[in-house]
């Protein structure tokens, strides 16, 4: 048998929970959170300026508003002003220590896991604050002033008792703060590109920028990275070629020249903008002979094998070497 003081317990979250009308600014959040999941995910939308502008309150309004909401459920606790100002402040820090806390679980700062996180959190501080707002006398909830805050705006532009040059600087104000907010989601809607360039980097086998092999036998394996980072703001198809060289060097004007060339591997592939591709190679020759390991980056388009030498390293976009002694073990 339940006593008496749990029964009473249990009857108060129901009562809570399942016979009190739904706040509305509660209600605005979780359907603004559920518009902001489809906008990511729906296809159609996904790739809009419109999945953008529904996140972003996400991230820098509403997990505050929330806390905040569960925090001073009571009305008149503080004032509409500092309760907008907290529910910015908070949210700014509170999406990085979530994606902090993400960062040392095996999930890692991904899109579903910070989705996922932040919709929990934001549901749990919306059913804390629903509960607490609930417990207390329905006169000391705390709303939202819609009405109010609609008819403030309304007043601004069609003001009583009030000079006419009062009236249009408050009309010059109001359409300066809308600029500006307009502003503000178009530079980040439409950010400025930055410069153009693709990341072209060798990693040893332990992918560091280290223990690159110096000696190599022929028919013999020699594990390394090869790393593509796409920064051209577009989708590129990229490929690369390594080739064995044999070079001589001339003491007189103290350069070196090619003497022979021959085509090692090659590969092909395509990269997104802002992706990295490290691939794993196994650096091996067939003969002796060669003392430089060219590795040649192009984008969209290859020479020719007619081209070849120094001029086929020039047609590449990027070019690494490592000097290399091909010889037999003794």
């Amino acid at each position: 048998m339940i006593p008496l003081s749990e029964k009473t317990n249990i009857e108060k979250i129901y009562s809570t929970f399942f016979e009190q009308e739904f706040p509305l600014d509660l209600t605005l959040v979780i359907v603004w959170l559920a518009a902001s999941i489809v906008a990511i995910y729906l296809p159609i939308l996904n790739e809009t300026t419109l999945r953008i502008v529904l996140t972003l309150p996400i991230v820098l309004f509403i997990p505050g508003y929330c806390l905040i909401a569960a925090l001073f459920p009571k009305d008149g606790t503080i004032d509409l002003i500092e309760r907008i100002a907290l529910s910015i402040g908070l949210s700014i820090a509170i999406v990085p220590l979530i994606g902090l806390g993400l960062n040392f679980t095996p999930w890692g700062i991904r899109l579903e896991p910070i989705v996922i996180s932040l919709t929990f959190f934001t549901w749990v501080m919306i059913l804390v604050s629903y509960y607490r707002r609930a417990i207390l006398p329905y006169e000391e909830q705390f709303r939202m002033p819609f009405s109010a805050i609609s008819y403030r705006i309304l007043k601004v532009f069609s003001p009583t008792g009030r000079s006419r040059v009062d009236r249009l600087l408050s009309v010059v104000l109001t359409l300066v703060a809308i600029v500006a907010i307009i502003t503000t989601l178009f530079v980040i809607v439409f950010p400025k590109e930055g410069e153009r360039f693709t990341e072209f980097f060798i990693l040893g086998e332990n992918r560091t920028a280290a223990n690159y092999p110096d000696a190599i036998r022929p028919g013999q394996n020699y594990p390394m990275y090869i790393g593509i980072g796409n920064h051209e703001y577009r989708d590129t198809s990229y490929t690369i070629e390594t080739w064995l060289l044999r070079t001589e060097f001339n003491n007189v004007t103290n350069t070196s020249h090619i003497i022979a060339m021959d085509p090692n591997d090659r590969v092909s592939f395509t990269l997104a903008h802002n992706e990295t591709k490290i691939i794993p190679y196994n650096l091996s020759v067939r003969k002796t002979g060669y003392d430089r390991v060219e590795f040649l980056l192009f984008n969209e388009s290859v020479p020719g094998f007619d081209v070849t030498g120094k001029d086929r390293i020039n047609a590449s976009y990027r070019d690494l070497h490592l000097w290399e002694t091909v010889k037999e073990a003794e």
